[in-house]
């Protein structure tokens, strides 16, 4: 059954914008969460089902409950129907939607000892990203899955493993890393020197048993810690990447390209009880037929495409070696009052192929105000492409006042471009406004 939602009401919840969401837990997550919240909304939606449009009214409690390691997360999603009353039965209708209901139950956070989360995941990442960074198993909420990521660090050696349904074989990723000096040398620097081997693989890219389509990444890395301490961190890092898999093209399987980075890793934690910082900065070599990031936020869009073509399909017309930087900031700032992430992506010689991504949060900066924004630019080539709102970015700005501590009217300005007639591939601007009410609770 073919499901679009046409319409949106002035009361909506979207979680402080969709990008910043999905980043959170393993980007700005990654540094811990205390406390719990507690967010909702109510809204409308018109839907087209069997061939007729019925409307809803909808209710949304999204809470994120932490109890010291322990850290739960629920999503419950109600549609009444705006004549009979009745709850909307094909959102119930199967034993597996009930256990929607939990979005995800973690212990610890990533990079700690032990770290474990079962169900949606909102940002998986393995080693420095390399292969797996940003990944979510959620590309819609009526096409989520039950996901693991389980890690272990025993000092001296450790892995990281990320699963994205626990239902099939599709995405299952590892990684594991050796520390030989530990134990052996007291030296400070040398003596957390880290190797490390990657491998991700999706079984499945198309949902279908009966075809043999899968797509692989083989990496290895190497890590050197410079500083470590409870206030400043920092770490040189080396990866490399190999992709393979099979073709729906000419119906064959092979290797593709690889490439490699060079990166520094600097964390500056807690200062002063203000600033909380992370920053990278990687010097990238990518091959033929090419791409780092493979299993990134997109994946589950990318992966297979109606055209009957993979992700891996579109490796094909990478047909130059290419080199170029890549760059991560993200943390906290006035004590967690404002979150922020961003990346930037270029290669040299390449014009025009910047790539921007930029949210922010701060729903406590100010009393009485929140606000958030999301900005992803693509094509960038000059400073002044990437203050240009065009058909190459896709942005959002929320202002929302306190109407009281937990409840929050927004008014949201979004700007992204739609198609100028039905399968045109042609595309303009258009500019929104939207104003919505959001439930928050932190506790």
């Amino acid at each position: 059954m073919k499901k679009t939602v046409v319409l949106l009401s002035l009361f909506v919840l979207f979680l402080t914008g969709i990008s910043f969401a999905q980043y959170a837990d393993g980007g700005l997550g990654y540094m811990g969460q205390e406390g719990g919240l507690m967010m909702g909304g109510i809204g409308m939606a018109v839907i087209d089902e069997d061939g007729g449009k019925e409307t809803y009214f909808t209710l949304n409690f999204r809470p994120e409950l932490a109890f010291g390691k322990l850290g739960i997360g629920l999503n419950v999603n109600l549609l009444y129907n705006a004549e009979s009353g009745e709850i909307r039965k094909e959102d119930w209708d199967q034993s597996y939607d009930y256990f929607r209901v939990v979005r995800y139950i973690r212990w610890g956070n990533k990079l700690d000892p032990v770290y474990a989360r079962v169900g949606t995941l909102d940002a998986a990442r393995l080693g420095h990203g390399f292969i797996v960074n940003y990944y979510t198993n959620e590309a819609s909420y009526d096409n989520r899955k039950i996901g693991l990521a389980f890690d272990l660090d025993f000092g001296k050696f450790g892995f990281e493993t990320v699963t994205s349904n626990l239902g099939r074989s599709e995405l299952i990723a590892g990684r594991g890393y050796f520390r030989p000096l530990t134990g052996v040398v007291d030296i400070p620097i040398i003596k957390n020197f880290a190797m490390g081997a990657s491998y991700a693989r999706d079984f499945d890219p198309d949902a279908s048993i009966d075809t043999d389509d899968a797509a692989s990444v083989f990496g290895l890395d190497a890590e050197l810690p410079l500083f470590k301490s409870g206030l400043l961190n920092s770490m040189l890092y080396y990866d490399w990447a190999q992709i393979s898999g099979f073709s729906t093209i000419d119906s064959t399987s092979k290797t593709y390209g690889s490439g490699q980075a060079v990166g520094v890793m600097v964390t500056l934690g807690n200062l002063a009880g203000l600033i909380d910082l992370s920053a990278k900065l990687e010097r990238r070599w990518l091959g033929k037929e090419f791409v780092p990031s493979f299993f990134n936020a997109f994946y589950e869009v990318e992966r297979y495409q109606s055209t009957g073509m993979h992700k891996i399909d579109y490796l094909k017309g990478i047909n130059e070696d290419t080199k170029g930087v890549f760059g991560e900031l993200m943390g906290n700032l006035m004590g967690n009052k404002v979150r922020l992430l961003g990346m930037f992506s270029r290669l040299d010689d390449v014009k025009h192929s910047g790539i921007l991504h930029f949210a922010a949060d701060a729903p406590d900066a100010v009393p009485a105000i929140a606000a958030h924004a999301t900005y992803d630019k693509m094509q960038i080539e000059t400073v002044e492409d990437v203050f240009t709102l065009d058909n190459r970015s896709v942005a959002r700005v929320g202002l929302g006042y306190k109407i009281k501590p937990y409840l929050i009217l927004y008014m949201d300005y979004i700007w992204t471009y739609v198609e100028t007639s039905p399968n045109s591939k042609e595309y303009k601007p258009q500019e929104r406004i939207e104003p919505k009410l959001v439930f928050s609770y932190q506790f």
